[in-house]
C-alpha cells in the first residue's frame, strides 16, 4: 500500500492532466483528481466530489490532499474534517504541479503520509545550495556517466532515480557543469536539464555510499528502464 494523493482543482480538465502526469512517475500511488463542478461541468470545486476521491484515495495508508486556488483549500479541509478519521489525511499547502510530482515520487518510494506532505511542501521552496555544497565537503566517492536515453534526466528518469535511491543510507547528488542538483529531489534533477549526450558526475556520501553509485551505474546502463 501506499499514501494517496487527491488532487483539488477549479478545473475538471486541469486535475485530470496533472493525476496522469504524476501517474507516470508513480504508477502504483493512487492520484485522484477532483476538479471542477459536477452538476453543470463549469469552473469550481464539489465538496461530495472531494470527499469521494479522498475516500477512493484511501488504501489503508492515509491521503495527501493538494490544491490549486484558495476556494479549493477550503473545499479539501472542509473534506478531511468530514471524514471518520481526519488525522488520515493531510492537506498540504503546496504548489500543485510541482508538489503533486514531488509526492507522488515519495508515495511511490514507500513514504509515510507526513514525508509525503513535506515532499509536496518542499517543491516549493528554493533549492538548498548550502546542503549541496555541504555534501560536496563530505568528499565521498564519485562517477563519471554519459546519458545515452532519449530524455536525460527528466521527469520519468528523474523520477526513477530518486525512487531507486531512497532505499540507501546516502547522500547524493548530481552535476552537470557548474551546477548541481540533489539526487532524492525530482525537481532538482529535472532542473539541470541534464539530456542525451550530456556528461554528469554523480557524487555519493555515506555508509552506503558505493552502494548507491552501483545503482545509478545500473540505472543509466540501463537507460533508466526506457
Amino acid at each position: 500500500m501506499t499514501v494517496g494523493i487527491v488532487l483539488v482543482s477549479h478545473s475538471a480538465k486541469l486535475a485530470e492532466g496533472l493525476a496522469e502526469l504524476a501517474g507516470q512517475m508513480a504508477p502504483d500511488v493512487r492520484i485522484v483528481p477532483a476538479g471542477g463542478l459536477s452538476d453543470d461541468g463549469g469552473l469550481g470545486t464539489d465538496y461530495d466530489d472531494v470527499v469521494a476521491a479522498t475516500q477512493r484515495a484511501d488504501s489503508g495508508d492515509g491521503v495527501v490532499l493538494l490544491y490549486d486556488l484558495g476556494s479549493a483549500q477550503m473545499t479539501a479541509e472542509l473534506a478531511v474534517e468530514s471524514l471518520a478519521d481526519p488525522s488520515a489525511a493531510v492537506v498540504a499547502d503546496a504548489p500543485l504541479v510541482e508538489g503533486a510530482v514531488a509526492a507522488a515520487v515519495a508515495a511511490q518510494s514507500g513514504a509515510n503520509r507526513k514525508a509525503v506532505g513535506e515532499a509536496a511542501a518542499g517543491a516549493g521552496l528554493a533549492p538548498d545550495l548550502a546542503a549541496v555544497e555541504a555534501s560536496a565537503d563530505d568528499g565521498g566517492e564519485e562517477k563519471a556517466f554519459t546519458l545515452t536515453n532519449d530524455v536525460g534526466l527528466h521527469a520519468r528518469p528523474a523520477a526513477v532515480l530518486v525512487r531507486s535511491l531512497a532505499g540507501f543510507e546516502a547522500d547524493v547528488s548530481v552535476r552537470l557543469g557548474a551546477r548541481e542538483a540533489d539526487a532524492h529531489s525530482v525537481l532538482a534533477l529535472m532542473s539541470l536539464g541534464a539530456r542525451q549526450g550530456d556528461r554528469i558526475v554523480v557524487r555519493a556520501c555515506g555508509p552506503q555510499a558505493a552502494e548507491a553509485l552501483a545503482k545509478v551505474t545500473e540505472l543509466v546502463g540501463t537507460n533508466f528502464g526506457e
